[in-house]
């Protein structure tokens, strides 16, 4: 009698056991595919405004007429980037929107499309630094993303 209830008492036990950490390991993948889902949506929007303002600034020079864009949707991106991005992507943003800033003094708040337009070859020079950020960029995220993602040595888009 005792056996069986040793046997019976050990048997539930280990249900109730593997039930819990079956719990937590199936509660911390979910946290991981929400953060990776959340990262990916946040890595989307900052790259599909950093690719609107370029192209708006480009057809703005290239007719020589006026241009506007929301920035407060651009600093919106970034803060909602960094709320997501581990340590290692978050200091490749922060390289990526400093020579973003720089760009944007050259082509944006230094020059007037409609007086003093920049040339097509002007624009491509001040546009090198954020396509070289860019890269490094979404090298670290592939990184960040999966251990089996090589680094890209060239850069898509933007």
């Amino acid at each position: 009698m005792l056996d069986t209830l040793v046997t019976t008492a050990a048997g539930a036990l280990s249900a109730t056991v593997g039930v819990l950490v079956g719990g937590i390991v199936t509660r911390r993948a979910q946290d991981r595919q929400w953060l990776r889902d959340q990262q990916l949506v946040a890595y989307q929007e900052l790259f599909g405004h950093y690719a609107r303002f370029t192209m708006e600034l480009r057809r703005a020079h290239g007719d020589r007429r006026g241009w506007d864009y929301d920035w407060g949707e651009w600093s919106a991106a970034l803060m909602r980037v960094s709320l997501v991005a581990p340590s290692e992507v978050a200091a490749e943003i922060d390289d990526f929107g400093r020579a973003v800033g720089t760009f944007l003094d050259q082509v944006a708040r230094g020059r007037d499309p409609l007086r003093d337009p920049v040339t097509p070859e002007e624009f491509e020079q001040a546009g090198q630094a954020p396509a070289e950020a860019q890269v490094k960029l979404v090298n670290a995220i592939r990184r960040s993303l999966s251990n089996d993602q090589k680094g890209l040595p060239f850069g898509i888009g933007g």
